[in-house]
């Protein structure tokens, strides 16, 4: 008895444990803070003459003076570019769920056939992510030539490594039980991923899909600027003889082109979660 009482005695009397500034969130707390205040003041430091002289409201305020009345007289011309802007917005997507889905099982945890697979594909969807779309459509036209082929490519494969992470990460949160239960009643790796993963995994990946698509959608009116059709080709071509009129119909099309696109895809999600 008096054992437990001397070391009940020495346990309260002991310092509680030290615990590091730099453990948990503090080393994170201190590393962001560190990356908002130095990019603040680099900023500044680099634009400083910018950012006072006023040219900046000047000269926006005379370009989007120029952009009224928007001229809608272009509209006329639109209709072969945004066919090609949602026609290389779907084949891309497409191709990217092609390349992603299948490669995203490898790279998951769960269902890898071996980790030296899984950190390989982790690399390819980091590399594939790592270069941004943009500069491998100029890649692609350079190589392919112009027309949407490049602009496919470019957001395919760039989606292609979104994607295959977001469908590893949803493949390591699935449910485990059911994976024993399906390995239990004697299932190969196929039936595990047939019964078990797809059906925890399918709301997910449509989800993931459809924010990519939209995503697509806007991105290749960027890559259509260097030469993959669709309407940036058509903004472009305005923006260089500073028909700013013309820039602003064309960018009003996109606007309403976008919001079809995000509520064709809300729609989609509606009827997913009811």
């Amino acid at each position: 008895m008096k054992r437990e009482q001397q070391a009940a005695i020495t346990l309260r009397q002991s310092p509680a444990p030290q615990r590091s500034l730099w453990t948990g969130w503090g080393w994170i707390t201190g590393v962001f803070s560190l990356l908002v205040l130095g990019s603040f003041f680099y900023t500044l430091m680099v634009s400083w003459d910018s950012l006072t002289s006023g040219d900046i409201l000047k000269n926006l305020s005379r370009i989007v003076g120029e952009m009224f009345p928007p001229d809608f007289a272009v509209v006329t011309t639109l209709g072969k570019p945004v066919i090609e802007t949602l026609a290389m917005s779907v084949m891309a997507t497409l191709l990217a769920v092609v390349l992603a889905f299948p490669l995203g099982f490898m790279a998951a945890e769960t269902t890898s056939v071996h980790p030296t697979v899984r950190y390989l594909v982790k690399g390819l969807f980091n590399a594939l992510r790592t270069i941004p779309e943009l500069i491998l459509a100029i890649i692609f036209v350079a190589s392919v030539g112009f027309g949407i082929l490049p602009g496919i490519l470019a957001l395919g494969l760039h989606s292609a490594g979104m994607l295959g992470k977001f469908y590893a990460e949803a493949i390591d949160k699935v449910d485990k039980g059911l994976i024993e239960a399906v390995e239990a009643s004697g299932g190969s790796r196929f039936h595990v991923i047939v019964f078990s993963v797809i059906p925890q995994i399918i709301s997910h990946g449509i989800d993931f899909t459809l924010y990519r698509w939209e995503y697509n959608f806007r991105a290749s009116t960027v890559v259509g600027m260097i030469g993959a059709g669709g309407v940036g080709f058509q903004l472009i071509a305005s923006l260089r003889v500073m028909q700013y009129q013309e820039v602003l119909a064309i960018l009003v099309v996109v606007f309403l082109m976008v919001q079809l696109v995000d509520a064709f895809g809300n729609t989609i999600r509606k009827k997913l979660n009811s």
